[in-house]
């Protein structure tokens, strides 16, 4: 009987053997899958840190656009004072016309030629003022055009990336509940 009882043991002792030898594979088969979600969530990782960056520098030319709106700003602000001076002189030199008309009938027609002159200079700035300020005004409807369409982009990657990050989240909580 102990000679039967043995080969029993033995028998049962290789059905151990043979079930552990299937766990330690489904174990190697569970964690060549996590290695793999590891990697993929790196690779998640990096594309995210990729999409930040290139976020970054979206906002970097945003900034730059935004400057050299504010460097037209200040030109437009010189050529306004440039204008106002222009404007100032025009004025200047019109009280001298009059005066001179009084004083002098003889050069009248030079000195309306003079005027006319200035008085075309006087509304070539002012047509270079209207452009520069129709140039600004399109630069910053396109700012304003670029801005949203980031901002609409940003919220879909966003949504897109959260999305994915909770389905990744289900999958690892569904291997880490199965272990």
């Amino acid at each position: 009987m102990s000679e039967q009882r043995l080969k029993d043991l033995e028998y049962e002792l290789e059905l151990k053997n043979a079930e552990i030898d299937e766990l330690n594979m489904d174990i190697q088969d569970k964690t060549d899958e996590i290695n793999k979600l590891k990697l993929y969530s790196t690779k998640l990782k990096y594309t995210n840190k990729n999409l930040e960056d290139k976020l970054d520098t979206k906002i970097d030319y945003d900034k730059a656009r935004i400057k050299e709106l504010d460097d037209l700003s200040e030109k437009i602000k010189e050529k306004d004072s440039i204008i106002e001076d222009k404007q100032d002189q025009v004025r200047y030199l019109r009280s001298l016309i009059d005066d001179y008309k009084s004083q002098m009938n003889s050069n009248t027609e030079n000195l309306e030629l003079q005027l006319r002159k200035i008085s075309k200079t006087y509304e070539d700035l002012l047509k270079q003022k209207d452009a520069i300020i129709e140039k600004q005004d399109e630069q910053i409807s396109n700012l304003i055009k670029s801005k949203e369409e980031i901002i609409k982009s940003n919220k879909t990657n966003i949504i897109s990336l959260k999305l994915q990050n909770e389905k990744y989240q289900e999958i690892i909580d569904k291997f880490t509940k199965t272990n």
